[in-house]
């Protein structure tokens, strides 16, 4: 909590000389012409010259570089308050570095440590000056690392001369949403206010565009009616932010139902918010519903975009108006100049000519893509990859071959993906299983119903027998012709082969059907799915995934790290642990490191098959071998602790998580919580829960839950009491049995007082609740 000079730092990170040492004795630093630092600022004045961020460059001759950046300056030690400054000169630990200097130390620590980031700020002179402060941390945010921010802003706090801003929890709030972390984001919200800091409207828009991109939209409609509340009026943003959350998870009638409030209020809408409402009607399926929103937009003279006029052609492509969806092409290539055509543009109308068959025209209007210089997204690129493997003398494998016979596929170029195929036989590679699916895919997509008996007879000719997910692509091909009598045809002749259908299968079977008027059919499709005992897509699914790598291995294409992890995951969800361990080993003997993801995957597996011993000997083998633990490692060491009792084991991970914990998920937490609480480290479990209050930006009512469960096992129904008014406090609504459980330890103690408090709470619950007791 003190400002005072900490004793001379250790560590490298910390040394203020550290980074000075290894710079190169030629580099010339060229900036701007230097302003005189100011001794005092008046506080209500403009924003000072030593707060702006002047660009500077740096040369270094030797090496042949150049580096730009951005400085600034702040307040200095020649600013400071005299027992201050004197404080500094006195001190030969102590540096007057610039703000951006300090920032540029603290973002070059290898990690995000709280003791690391102290001992850099706690040698900066500049932290005697309030003013500095929200300098530093817009210094750090906007480089963007989170976690180097949550420790700049932590040590802050601590600081006797801080005080609570409204820009500094602003830029807090919106790095948090940069990094889709609502809830912290939120937690801050809600700190700010208890500080007396007062969110203006560009804090309230971030938090609502935070929401928006997680899909709540129902957060972002509350956060905008507390803006409300506070006679803060919403803005234009305010409203495209909460109707884009809206329109974003298909709610389009909620997304309308804002505009229409919008323009009530007196905040008309713009050509985003029309584009925002366009998107909702197509992500909720209404297209002719956005048609009509695009007419009244042209009665209202709005002159629309490229991402308007994209969204339209999507919906008339939908609804079967490719004559019209053309048109309106053809007018967007009249009118390069405002609205030219994009990648997404050509793409919607490829897809129109494949759903018609129209493969000639659909490759037309590719060539007419590239001649007219706009890029292709996927299917070029995997050409282009796939070349270079080729010049750079790296033989393409089958998997090569079949990741571009896929690409092709999927944007609709059949006959590309069938020269493929004649490609790989030229190169000495034979295609197999995987390929032949691919291509009975694509003939579905591509509405080529001639070419299935083809590559069915060419997979014949090559003795390639097909699988479950061959057959099953032929048979979807089929049914999306309306051709019932083949895909019939073909699934006899899958029994035939014994080949197993799965639950696909039968679920391609059933949907076409009905959608042909055979509700007969379906229903025998039905009774065999039953008789099959086939319950789930998931079965069967870990043999497949044996094959495959059996597969792998025997054509030359040695699994990498990620295979043997989703290996050893399948493995995981099976439960067969022993199978698992050998695998892992296995890749051992093949000399492949593993890494954090597959040893935490292992640890789960071993706790769900009752080996927790097993787990914390693959802890030591990580130590080993120098593998970082993960958030999932501490989780599954601590539960295998839980198992075996092991408090020692146990109370070093938690150590370890206390530099982290804004970044733990709330679950492991809780279940950190309770363990020390079953262990009977009631202290401890106190210790860990004032540091999640401290350093976590809200906990929830499970979090709550465990420690008040905890606390009353051991008879601590004072801090039970104590615990329920922070939950008070905090905006946590304790529930009717909270109140109810601590009453029979209170009568033990004859704790009257108490008793009629927890009367009065239980009666106030009661009242509110609508069902009888």
């Amino acid at each position: 909590m003190s400002s005072a000079a900490p004793p001379p730092p250790r560590s490298p990170a910390a040394t203020p000389d550290a980074a000075a040492s290894a710079s190169p004795a030629r580099t010339r630093v060229v900036r701007a012409p230097p302003r005189p630092r100011p001794r005092r600022a008046h506080p209500g004045a403009t924003p000072p010259e030593w707060a702006e961020r002047r660009p500077a460059v740096s040369v270094d001759y030797d090496r042949g570089r150049r580096e730009a950046r951005a400085e600034v300056e702040g307040v200095g030690a020649a600013a400071l308050p005299a027992r201050h400054r004197l404080r500094v000169e006195g001190s030969r630990w102590q540096r007057d570095w610039k703000v951006s200097e300090a920032a540029a130390r603290v973002l070059a620590l290898p990690r995000a440590e709280a003791g690391a980031v102290d001992a850099v700020l706690n040698c900066w002179a500049g932290r005697f000056a309030r003013r500095n402060f929200p300098l530093l941390i817009r210094e750090i945010t906007i480089s963007g690392n989170l976690q180097h921010a949550v420790h700049v802003f932590r040590w802050m706090k601590n600081q006797d001369n801080y005080c609570a801003r409204n820009d500094i929890y602003g830029m807090m709030i919106r790095l948090y949403a940069r990094h889709n972390q609502v809830d912290q984001a939120r937690g801050l919200f809600f700190e700010m206010q208890e500080w007396r800091c007062k969110p203006d409207a560009d804090i309230y828009n971030s938090l609502i565009h935070a929401h928006s991109r997680a899909g709540q939209w129902r957060w972002a409609i509350n956060i905008m009616e507390d803006m409300l509340r506070a006679a803060i009026p919403p803005t234009r943003t305010t409203y495209n932010n909460v109707i884009n959350a809206c329109g974003a998870t298909g709610n389009w009638k909620k997304a309308l139902e804002l505009c229409k409030k919008m323009t009530e209020n007196g905040v008309g809408p713009d050509l985003v918010t029309h584009n925002i409402v366009l998107s909702a009607l197509k992500n909720g399926a209404q297209y002719s519903k956005a048609i009509s929103y695009f007419e009244i937009m042209k009665g209202a003279n709005v002159i629309p975009d490229t991402f308007t006029l994209n969204i339209i052609i999507h919906c008339l492509v939908k609804i079967g108006q490719c004559g019209e969806a053309n048109e309106l092409f053809n007018s967007m290539r009249e009118r390069r100049t405002k609205c030219p055509p994009d990648v997404v543009t050509y793409t919607s109308i490829m897809h129109s000519y494949c759903v018609y068959g129209q493969v000639e025209n659909c490759k037309a209007i590719f060539d007419l893509m590239v001649a007219e210089g706009v890029k292709p997204n996927i299917p070029e690129k995997a050409r282009e990859v796939f070349n270079k493997m080729k010049k750079n003398s790296c033989k393409p494998n089958k998997v090569s071959y079949n990741a571009l016979i896929d690409a092709y596929g999927s944007a609709g170029m059949l006959k590309d993906a069938v020269g493929l195929l004649h490609e790989m036989e030229k190169d000495g590679i034979q295609p197999d299983v995987v390929s032949i699916s691919t291509l009975l895919a694509a003939c579905g997509r591509c509405r080529q119903i001639t070419r299935i008996e083809t590559i069915l007879e060419a997979a014949r000719s090559r003795g390639i027998d097909l699988n479950t997910v061959a057959y099953n692509s032929g048979i979807k091909s089929y049914l999306s012709f309306g051709d019932y009598e083949k895909a019939l045809e073909l699934y006899t002749t899958m029994r035939e082969s014994n080949v197993k259908p799965d639950a696909v299968t039968y679920n391609i079977l059933i949907s076409g059907s009905s959608k042909l008027g055979k509700y007969t059919e379906s229903l025998r499709f039905f009774e065999d799915m039953v008789e099959s005992k086939v319950s789930s897509t998931k079965e069967g699914k870990l043999s497949e995934a044996e094959s495959t790598f059996s597969s792998m291995k025997k054509s030359g294409c040695f699994p990498d790290v990620l295979t043997y992890t989703t290996l050893i995951q399948a493995y995981n969800a099976d439960g067969g642990w022993k199978r698992a361990w050998d695998l892992f080993k296995e890749m051992e003997v093949n000399g492949i490191p593993p890494d954090a993801i597959i040893c935490s995957s292992l640890m789960e597996a071993f706790n769900k098959g009752g080996e927790p011993e097993r787990v914390l000997q693959l802890m030591e083998f990580m130590k080993k071998k120098s593998i970082p633990l993960n958030q999932k490692s501490y989780f599954e060491i601590i539960a295998s602790c839980t198992m075996m009792r092991d408090w020692k084991t146990a109370s070093e991970m938690i150590e370890y998580l206390d530099s982290s914990l804004s970044s733990i998920s709330v679950g492991t937490l809780n279940h950190v919580l309770n363990f020390l609480g079953k262990c009977g480290k009631t202290e401890n479990m106190m210790k860990l829960f004032y540091k999640m209050m401290t350093s976590c930006s809200t906990v929830g009512l499970s979090t709550y839950a465990v420690v008040l469960r905890n606390l009353l096992v051991v008879g601590k129904w004072r801090k039970y009491i104590e615990v329920l008014q922070w939950m008070e406090d905090a905006g946590v609504h304790p529930t009717l049995y909270m109140y109810q459980n601590v009453l029979p330890y209170i009568w033990r103690e004859n704790g009257m007082d108490f008793a009629a408090t927890m009367q009065e709470k239980i009666s106030s619950l009661r009242d509110k609740q609508t069902w009888p007791y």
